[in-house]
């Protein structure tokens, strides 16, 4: 079986730290499941009223910046690509966002929303990946972007 076609159910948050640099308040995502090393897999965002951009965005009508879902997308497409090197590789690694084309959003993400972010790999030409994402909250797609990013090794 060839490493493209294992799957892997869950990516704990722990292990998220392990592969991305990003830390709180600026990680935003909880935990990655049907993980397809380098191809795919569905970010999970736990929306909480906790959350700091809230105090901004709006006091009095909270909602998720569409800009932070796609964040949210590219840091599940950085785990997804991480998945693909072996474990020893990823310390050496670092992925950087390059490009955000046809982004949509088409509903508002408010406290206590759960955001399902599927992440799939479209092409990949050496070090640089392209990828599709897709928003969902109960179901319902809410954003959507396709975006690239470079993987290169940390000096």
């Amino acid at each position: 079986m060839t490493k493209e076609k294992l799957k892997t159910d869950e990516i704990s948050i722990q292990e998220i730290m392990k592969m991305l640099p990003h830390r709180a308040p600026f990680l935003l995502v909880d935990k990655i499941k049907n993980v397809v090393p380098g191809v795919s897999g569905i970010g999970i965002k736990n929306v909480s009223f906790n959350e700091p951009f809230f105090q901004g965005h709006f006091p009095e009508n909270p909602i998720m910046p569409g800009v932070l879902q796609v964040e949210a997308m590219a840091q599940t497409a950085g785990v997804i690509v991480m998945t693909s090197f072996p474990e020893e590789e990823r310390p050496g690694c670092q992925v950087y966002f390059m490009t955000v084309d046809g982004v949509k959003f088409r509903k508002p993400v408010l406290p206590g929303d759960v955001l399902e972010l599927k992440v799939t790999k479209e092409q990949n030409v050496r070090n640089v990946f392209k990828f599709r994402g897709e928003a969902f909250v109960d179901g319902k797609l809410v954003s959507q972007a396709e975006f690239s990013a470079m993987i290169l090794k940390k000096k």
